[in-house]
């Protein structure tokens, strides 16, 4: 009996969250400021990563995974945001993003891809493999800042 109340409340969670999901931002200037605070995360990640494999700060193998933890959870985040009429006001992204956006998802989706194989890779502690998965990710990054963003 528990399970199946666990199960209907799950349920109609799910069901709600995904009736409200599309409403999340009620202003376009709120999806802006989610995707931006989104990425400024993500570039925490990526400077205290890069600076361990560049040797600016010793390589501890214990916080570069937990970066590369923090850094493929957040890079599924910021794409929710980019919706009709968050291209004007405060905003870097280029019109491209809405003109293109079938390359555009597909760089997201590759960030995505290569943020999780980091964190795969943090998991050995080995900095060499972990140099080696790190480097794809950056250059997705910076593929889509090239193409994407002024």
């Amino acid at each position: 009996m528990k399970l199946k109340q666990l199960f209907l409340g799950a349920t109609l969670c799910a069901l709600t969250f995904g009736a409200t999901a599309n409403s999340v931002f009620e202003e376009p200037s709120d999806a802006i400021e989610y995707r931006q605070a989104a990425f400024s995360m993500i570039r925490v990640q990526i400077g205290d990563m890069g600076d361990m494999l560049k040797g600016k700060v010793p390589f501890d193998a214990e916080q570069f995974k937990h970066r590369a933890n923090n850094a493929a959870a957040l890079s599924k985040m910021p794409w929710e945001a980019f919706v009709a009429g968050s291209d004007k006001g405060d905003t870097s992204a280029l019109p491209a993003i809405w003109s293109d956006n079938e390359t555009f998802m597909k760089k997201a989706a590759a960030f995505q891809q290569y943020a999780d194989e980091l964190a795969v890779a943090a998991k050995t502690g080995d900095k060499k493999v972990i140099a080696k998965a790190f480097g794809p990710w950056a250059k997705g990054c910076k593929d889509c800042h090239t193409s994407f963003k002024d």
